[in-house]
């Protein structure tokens, strides 16, 4: 059937294009067969280059639609004339709003569509239509991961586009279809360091965080003599040292020393290309924009020689002044460069000072800067400040600065029994809560040299009289019957003032008591055990009863 004849069918009132004829049963095999013959008119009239005909044939589509006629096969011809008609609109704005809305269609079958739009709009002169087609690729990815390789061949044409405009969204296109193709960027690398001052903000994240990915791999470590100086073990061991250490092949550790030797003889010279990116991105410490500084602040400390990391610490202090969602992201990225970079925030101190409205987990934070900061210059002021803390009402808070207070006696030998002596002190608390994180920090410090500390294990042992927290007392008899051979003298009266109360105590206090009885028996039986004559019946089975 013409056009022509379609158009005679509906002025003579006989069935319209599309549908079935009345009188014709359905299921007679007209959705089958006439349906889809009449569509193929309609296709026909769709791709027709008179306006006129290609009208006509949206009405009766339309007029199917409804109907409850199904016209599926028929989408991709409309979304052709609708979408592509405004593709080539002489407004940018229009061409870049009709790609957006094609791309966002999510249909399988005008993928060939898309990709020929895209195709072209990556060729348009105007940059937002370039744009648009850059923001365009990873939708059409996603929808059709078989399309990569072409959609490979449009980043490499946008990547090479020379506007700031556009290099952000390629950039992004390109992180999310083919982040390996690390060659693709080798020719553009000047060019996009070049152009990043003058990218938008989040094109300016998306450029630098590509960037520090690209230098890791493409560049020298230009700390590569400090990390082999690192590896060759010239840095104090840690307290739990492991076999594997001492059982070291000579001929490793002499593979070790060989190596550190080169690095010796062969001083690190920076490629001009990795100056060129950090000469570019320094400016951007001073951005507006939170994420911006982050970005850079992350290259630098990957890809920055020692002596020019510190410029960040400034840039980071300064976020410090934005809202409490800034400082949570800022203050977790600090507490992890302060343990390798300590010295870069050394400085601002102060600035990780908590202040009374700060919510608790900025708190938790700025305690670990803190204690990764605590050194031996600075340590006694920072224990004052910790003084303070825990006076707070806020008892999770109490909790976490109790737990500083023991890492830093833990790394810091010289206050390990100022740090000590602090924290029996707060045995006493009336806090169920800040004596039991008292109780196990000192027991992890105990650990270390415990027959340094038997004067805290005796202070401990008299505390039983006046600590009623039932955690606090059965810790305390855990640390007591842990290291009771400290303490010959002690430990067994414990326990028997411990038997006379023992129908008294709490359950967790009961089976502390049992444990303590057991490892006295076991290790001063003479002292532990009763003699025949005091033993009373009555009263043992009232004790264990």
């Amino acid at each position: 059937m013409s056009a022509s004849s379609a158009f005679n069918d509906e002025k003579g009132g006989s069935s319209s294009v599309g549908e079935p004829e009345y009188g014709h049963d359905p299921a007679s095999g007209g959705i089958f067969s006439s349906d889809y013959k009449r569509h193929d008119d309609l296709k026909e009239m769709l791709d027709s280059n008179k306006d006129s005909l290609k009208l006509e044939a949206m009405k009766r589509i339309v007029a199917m639609i409804a109907r409850g006629k199904n016209a599926s096969d028929l989408f991709p011809a409309v979304v052709k004339n609708v979408a592509c008609k405004n593709i080539e609109d002489p407004n940018q704005l229009i061409r870049a709003s009709a790609l957006r809305v094609l791309s966002s269609i999510r249909v399988t079958i005008i993928v060939p569509i898309m990709m020929l739009a895209i195709k072209e709009a990556a060729s348009d002169m105007s940059p937002y239509v370039r744009k648009t087609a850059a923001h365009a690729i990873p939708k059409l990815y996603s929808l059709d991961p078989e399309q990569k390789d072409q959609l490979i061949e449009v980043i490499e044409k946008l990547l090479a586009d020379k506007t700031t405009l556009v290099a952000g969204s390629v950039v992004m296109a390109f992180e999310e279809v083919c982040p390996e193709r690390i060659d693709l960027i080798h020719k553009n690398y000047r060019k996009l360091c070049n152009l990043l001052i003058d990218v938008e903000e989040w094109g300016q994240v998306v450029i630098i965080n590509m960037l520090t990915r690209y230098a890791r791999t493409q560049f020298l470590n230009p700390n590569i003599n400090e990390s082999l100086l690192e590896e060759g073990g010239s840095g104090d061991k840690t307290f739990y040292g492991s076999d594997e250490d001492e059982d070291e092949d000579e001929e490793e550790k002499e593979k070790k020393a060989e190596v550190a030797a080169m690095a010796k003889r062969k001083p690190y010279v920076m490629d001009p290309d990795h100056r060129l990116l950090l000469r570019n991105t320094k400016p951007l410490l001073q951005s507006r924009n939170a994420a911006v500084v982050m970005a850079v602040a992350q290259l630098y400390f990957h890809l920055a020689p020692k002596a020019e990391v510190g410029v960040i610490a400034k840039a980071l202090v300064r976020l410090l002044r934005s809202h409490s969602e800034v400082q949570y992201v800022v203050l977790q990225n600090v507490a992890t460069m302060s343990i390798k970079r300590r010295g870069m925030f050394e400085p601002y101190l102060k600035s990780f000072y908590i202040r009374s409205t700060d919510p608790t987990q900025i708190k938790v934070l700025k305690l670990e800067v803190l204690t990764n900061l605590a050194n031996e210059t600075n340590i006694s002021t920072i224990l004052r400040e910790f003084q303070t803390y825990i006076k707070s009402m806020d008892k999770d808070f109490v909790a976490a600065t109790i737990q500083a207070i023991g890492r830093c006696a833990t790394n810091i030998s010289e206050v390990r029994d100022t740090c000590l002596n602090g924290l029996v002190q707060l045995l006493s608390n009336r806090d169920e809560l800040v004596v039991a994180e008292s109780v196990v920090v000192i027991k992890k410090l105990l650990q270390m040299q415990p027959e340094k500390h038997s004067d805290i294990i005796k202070h401990m042992a008299k505390l039983t009289d006046n600590i009623q927290v039932p955690m606090a007392r059965a810790s305390i008899l855990w640390l007591i019957g842990e290291y009771c051979e400290h303490v010959p003298k002690i430990a067994p009266d414990v326990l028997r003032k411990m038997a006379k109360s023992f129908t008294n105590e709490e359950d967790i206090v009961k089976l502390q008591i049992i444990n303590l009885a057991a490892k006295l028996y076991l290790t001063n039986s003479k002292q532990t055990k009763l003699k025949k004559s005091q033993i009373n019946m009555s009263h043992s089975e009232s004790i264990f009863k």
